[in-house]
C-alpha cells in the first residue's frame, strides 16, 4: 500500500510538472511573437521556443483554438485578437483614464506618449500614442518591457521603491540618479532603451497600485524638458485626481 501511494505520488508530480512545462511553453510563445515585429513561421516559434516543431505545433494549435494567437494567409504567426481584449483589462480604469491625457500630451508635444508600470524587475508598456502629425516619431508598442534599471520611466519607477525593493544589480551610478530624480520629480534618460532615443518621465503614484510612469520618448537631438515636464505634471494630477489619488 505504501509503496502504491509513493509511485501515485511521483506520477501525480511529473504530471503537474509537465503541465507546468506546457503552461510556461504556451506563455514563452506569446512573448516571442509579441517581441517579434512581424509574424513568424512556425520552424522560427520552435527553434526561438527550443522545441521540436512538432510540439511548437500543438502548442501554437491550442493557443490558436483560444483565439490567442492566428494565421495570416501565409500561414506565419501573430498574436491573436483576443490578446488585445485581454491587455484592455489590465488596469482597465487606469488605461482608460490616462489614454486621452496620453492622447492630448503626444499631439501637443509631437512625441509618442506612453504610460509604464512596474512588472516585477521590469517596466512594462501599457498603453502608449503616437502624435498625429510628426516627422518621426518612436513606436511604443503596449507589452514591450525592460529592466527597470535603464530608461526614463524605470528611473522614475525606482524613485518610487524603497531600496529594499530595488533589484540587486543596481549600480552606485544609478542610485545617485535615481536619488535626484526623487528631488526633482523627473527622470531623463539618452540612448539607454533604444539607440539614439531620448526620453522623459514623470512618477505616477497611486494609492493600491504598482509604481508607474508617464514618459514621452523622441529622436530630437535636443529636449525642451522644463516644457516636457510641465505638461506630463499636469497629466499626472488629472490622471490622478480621475482615480482618487
Amino acid at each position: 500500500m505504501s509503496n502504491d501511494v509513493v509511485q501515485g505520488t511521483r506520477v501525480s508530480g511529473g504530471r503537474g510538472a509537465a503541465s507546468s512545462q506546457t503552461l510556461s511553453r504556451g506563455i514563452r510563445i506569446l512573448e516571442i511573437l509579441a517581441d517579434a515585429s512581424t509574424p513568424l513561421t512556425i520552424d522560427e516559434v520552435s527553434n526561438e521556443l527550443g522545441v521540436h516543431r512538432s510540439n511548437a505545433y500543438r502548442l501554437l494549435r491550442t493557443l490558436e483554438e483560444h483565439g490567442l494567437v492566428g494565421r495570416d494567409s501565409a500561414g506565419r504567426i501573430a498574436l491573436g485578437a483576443r490578446m488585445a481584449s485581454l491587455a484592455a483589462g489590465v488596469a482597465h480604469d487606469l488605461q482608460a483614464e490616462a489614454l486621452p491625457e496620453l492622447t492630448t500630451v503626444a499631439n501637443e508635444l509631437g512625441m509618442t506618449c506612453f504610460l509604464a508600470i512596474r512588472d516585477h524587475d521590469m517596466c512594462t508598456t501599457l498603453a502608449s500614442v503616437e502624435p498625429r502629425h510628426a516627422v518621426a516619431s518612436v513606436a511604443q508598442r503596449p507589452g514591450a518591457s525592460h529592466p527597470v534599471t535603464v530608461g526614463a520611466p524605470g528611473k522614475a519607477i525606482l524613485a518610487q521603491l524603497a531600496r529594499s525593493e530595488w533589484p540587486a544589480d543596481v549600480s552606485d551610478e544609478l542610485r545617485a540618479e535615481v536619488d535626484e530624480v526623487a528631488v526633482a520629480g523627473f527622470a531623463t534618460s539618452h540612448n539607454e532603451v533604444i539607440p539614439s532615443v531620448q526620453s522623459v518621465a514623470l512618477p505616477l503614484a497611486l494609492r493600491g497600485r504598482q509604481p508607474a510612469a508617464i514618459a514621452v520618448v523622441h529622436v530630437a537631438p535636443t529636449l525642451d524638458v522644463e516644457r516636457i515636464v510641465e505638461r506630463l505634471g499636469r497629466s499626472i494630477v488629472a490622471i490622478s485626481d480621475a482615480l482618487g489619488g
